[in-house]
């Protein structure tokens, strides 16, 4: 199986990729902050659905960028994953 880091180190070598993945990094860098939680708290995503009330696929989604997570989803899911979120905002590159 491919891991996540090595993944996204092939695709990164695509300058039109590369460009593209400027524009959305803050929500690759979620949903990668996502799966390294419920990794690091080895739980499988129907296991982390369970403690959260909802299903597999959901987290499926969720993890997946299929859906735009609410602040409490998110803070819910820091819990059951062990986890603490923190948000922040920081300057604009142009």
């Amino acid at each position: 199986m491919t891991k996540l880091k090595e993944l996204k180190a092939r695709f990164m070598e695509d300058p039109e990729f590369r460009e593209e993945y400027a524009h959305i990094d803050g929500e690759y860098a979620l949903i990668e902050a996502l799966v390294r939680a419920r990794t690091a708290a080895k739980l499988t995503q129907a296991e982390l659905a369970s403690r959260l009330g909802t299903t597999q696929s959901a987290i499926a989604r969720l993890e997946g960028g299929r859906v735009s997570p609410s602040f409490a989803t998110l803070r819910r899911y820091a819990e059951a994953t062990g986890t603490r979120l923190t948000v922040g905002l920081v300057p604009a590159n142009d």
